[in-house]
C-alpha cells in the first residue's frame, strides 16, 4: 500500500475487503502475536477519572446557567408586559 492517507469510506472498505479475499492470502491466527498491556499503562483510569470530574463541572455550569436564563427570561416578560401598558 502506498504511504499516502486514504479517508476510508464504504466503497474504498468494499474494495479492500474483496482484494483480500480474491487473492486468497491472510495470515492464520496463530502466527499473529498480539501484544497485551494493561489499562493503566495507556492511562484509560486517569482520562475516566478526568471525564467524570468534567461531567461533574459541566453540571454545575449548566445549573448556573439555568438560574441565569430564568432571570432573564423573567425581566423579560416584566419589560414585555411594561411596553403593552405602555401602548
Amino acid at each position: 500500500m502506498s504511504k499516502r492517507i486514504k479517508k476510508l469510506t464504504p466503497s474504498v472498505l468494499r474494495k479492500l475487503v474483496l482484494r483480500e479475499t480474491l487473492s486468497g492470502v491472510a495470515d492464520p491466527v496463530e502466527d499473529v502475536h498480539a501484544e497485551e498491556v494493561d489499562a493503566d499503562e495507556h492511562g484509560t483510569s486517569k482520562a475516566l477519572e478526568k471525564d467524570i470530574d468534567h461531567a461533574k463541572v459541566l453540571k454545575l455550569e449548566e445549573r448556573r446557567l439555568v438560574k441565569r436564563l430564568r432571570k432573564v427570561k423573567e425581566a423579560r416578560k416584566r419589560i414585555r408586559s411594561r411596553i403593552i401598558k405602555g401602548l
